[in-house]
């Protein structure tokens, strides 16, 4: 008798992971698609010029930012002059108040006296809005990328420091007792434990600036500014060029997106020990 063959068993595991992906991407994009839908038709059937259609702001994003030649990888020298330098500007304001925050915070958290000299004018500046007093800033320092840099320093500096000195001084006091017993130095102790403890706390206060310090970026830039996104926004509403002004909205919310997507995943891989940590202990 001649073998019947059977023929060979199909794996539905790829199919099942195509399927789950897909079904991510239209839970997180599907209600975004549907809300442009909806914008193109009504802005088409509006025909108003001071509400143009998303296609007509993506065509002006392209022109502007995106028409450079290959050799070039397809951008063009405004990309360079508009929106490279706020993104320069934002990141090292944003980096700079976050280690001023954290350093400041931590050491306020561990050690009660440094807490009391920090905690009354901490809480006296970071009540003040930014935007108030931004012509001090102007003032002092002059209408140059100091100034701005040192705005968004000033805006993210407050999460971080109030969340790493809530942080610090929350920590158990079993741990400072076995690191006193450990006979670790202050700078060790603060090193080790402290800054150990208050990591998660400083990377949400690094989150929520990250936001501010995008808004921070195009508020600076609208005072005596030549150059940067913010600058271009409210110059593109000067001179009634509206397809350039959303086009300059649209690219500040696709950057917030951006930068809060790469943050998030960054920050669940540098926290992952944190949360095998809490694992254990639950």
């Amino acid at each position: 008798m001649s073998a019947v063959l059977s023929p060979a068993p199909v794996s539905v595991r790829p199919l099942r992971t195509v399927s789950v992906v897909a079904g991510r991407f239209v839970l997180r994009f599907g209600l975004l698609a549907v809300l442009c839908w909806v914008w193109q038709r009504a802005t088409e059937a509006a025909a108003n010029p001071y509400f143009p259609t998303p296609l007509q702001i993506l065509d002006r994003m392209r022109t502007l930012w995106f028409a450079g030649p290959a050799s070039h990888l397809w951008t063009s020298a405004p990309l360079w002059t508009d929106v490279a330098p706020s993104l320069v500007r934002m990141l090292i304001g944003w980096l700079g108040g976050s280690l001023l925050g954290a350093v400041i915070g931590v050491s306020a958290g561990a050690f009660p006296t440094v807490r009391r000299m920090v905690d009354p004018a901490a809480q006296f500046l970071r009540a003040l809005p930014t935007p108030a007093i931004l012509p001090v800033f102007l003032i002092v320092f002059g209408a140059n990328d100091v100034m701005r840099v040192l705005v968004i320093a000033f805006g993210c500096t407050w999460p971080v420091l109030l969340n790493a000195m809530q942080a610090t001084g929350a920590i158990d006091p079993v741990a400072r007792d076995t690191a006193r017993t450990l006979r670790l130095g202050p700078v060790r102790r603060l090193v080790q434990v402290d800054l150990c403890y208050a990591t998660p706390a400083i990377v949400a206060g690094m989150r929520v600036g990250l936001s501010l310090a995008l808004v921070l970026m195009v508020l600076s830039e609208w005072v005596v500014a030549t150059s940067g996104l913010g600058f271009f926004l409210v110059d593109s509403q000067r001179h009634f060029e509206f397809a350039g002004m959303w086009a300059a909205m649209v690219a500040l919310g696709v950057l917030g997106y951006v930068f809060n997507t790469v943050f998030t995943t960054l920050e669940h891989r540098a926290l992952r020990w944190h949360r095998h940590s809490r694992a254990r202990h639950d």
